[in-house]
């Protein structure tokens, strides 16, 4: 199998540089956007575990390729030598820059120097607790996901325009796509054993005549740089719009436009959804430490933490999880200092 690269987006919230430089950037428009909050940006101090999770988990990577824009942790080794450090300005064009807008620097992924054809895309919120293979994201040189359909829902609040991206992303797969041309090609890929009891969702959207949407597991994203050069190529206009966009605009399409785009092609390998849990570190603290839990007994080999945290103090979160994580990744690995 050819080589696989693991690709981190980070971004240091706390960096007044940072900040002042967004700041210069909102406009009565966008200061309600989700983007201009402090917490979107919140750091619980767990990056480490996402670095000593991929080397103990994941020793089959070629190289990691840290996204940021000129940042770095203090704890970096940037000696290491599966590090690649990328900072927006190395890969992003000129014109789109600075931003503040995740779906500028997702999209324009595929533009990195030297990153393999193959690549699994991290945010800074998923993590690896047990040892995987390469088959756990790619098989057969295909991108391995879980294809499940889903009736998406439309909310247009102000604070809840991310619900729009999805809509814009599947308009551009039914522009492109024909449903049931794509389900006669790929019917086992679409109706396949390993989804378990979530098959059914596909199974009760069959009869619509349009794709409804796709289910978003949010896992590490498997993606082939040739399925973002043939976007660009055949949605250069919206996606040109996308990345104008200095924040999040419900206008943008997001990274799930690939993955759709290779969900619709049949460009994906059949994956069971239980190789990963989805959760978020929220107000409630027995939930909380259900997530606790979750990483010390190790029950899953991906976990995502989304932070819902509203009220609570975040410094107590981010003990717990650093108390939790250092159980199952106690050694520093060759990513830090």
């Amino acid at each position: 199998m050819s080589d696989i690269d693991c690709v981190i987006l980070w971004v240091d919230g706390s960096d007044k540089k940072w900040i002042t430089s967004k700041n210069k950037f909102l406009t009565s428009n966008n200061k309600l956007n989700e983007d201009a909050e402090a917490e979107r940006f919140r750091d619980y101090g767990i990056l480490k575990y996402l670095f000593r999770g991929i080397e103990e988990n994941m020793s089959w990577v070629r190289n990691v390729f840290f996204v940021t824009c000129g940042q770095y942790p203090k704890w970096l080794n940037k000696s290491c030598k599966k590090l690649k450090l990328v900072d927006h300005k190395d890969f992003i064009p000129q014109k789109y820059l600075p931003t503040f807008n995740a779906n500028t620097i997702e999209m324009n992924l595929h533009r990195i120097e030297g990153l393999s054809e193959k690549f699994i895309y991290f945010n800074d919120d998923m993590f690896v607790l047990k040892k995987t293979k390469k088959s756990d994201f790619f098989c057969n040189g295909l991108p391995c996901d879980t294809a499940v359909f889903n009736a998406i829902a439309m909310k247009k609040s102000e604070k809840e325009f991310r619900f729009l991206m999805p809509i814009n992303d599947i308009e551009i797969i039914n522009k492109h796509f024909i449903k049931k041309e794509s389900l006669k090609k790929n019917f086992f890929k679409y109706l396949n054993p390993k989804y378990g009891i979530d098959i059914f969702r596909t199974i009760c959207l069959m009869p619509w005549i349009h794709f409804t949407g796709f289910y978003n597991y949010h896992f590490p994203y498997s993606l082939t740089k040739s399925t973002l050069h043939e976007l660009w190529k055949r949605e250069f206009e919206i996606l040109d719009r996308t990345c104008s966009h200095k924040f999040r605009n419900s206008d943008d399409v997001n990274i799930w436009l690939a993955l759709y785009w290779q969900y619709a092609s049949g460009n994906f390998y059949p994956r069971s959804p239980k190789i990963g849990y989805l959760t978020s570190v929220s107000d409630d603290d027995c939930t909380n430490d259900y997530v606790y839990e979750h990483i010390k007994k190790q029950k899953t080999k991906l976990i995502v933490i989304n932070d819902n945290v509203k009220k609570l103090s975040p410094d107590k979160i981010s003990n717990s999880l650093i108390k939790a994580f250092e159980t199952v990744l106690p050694e520093k690995s060759s990513f830090e200092l």
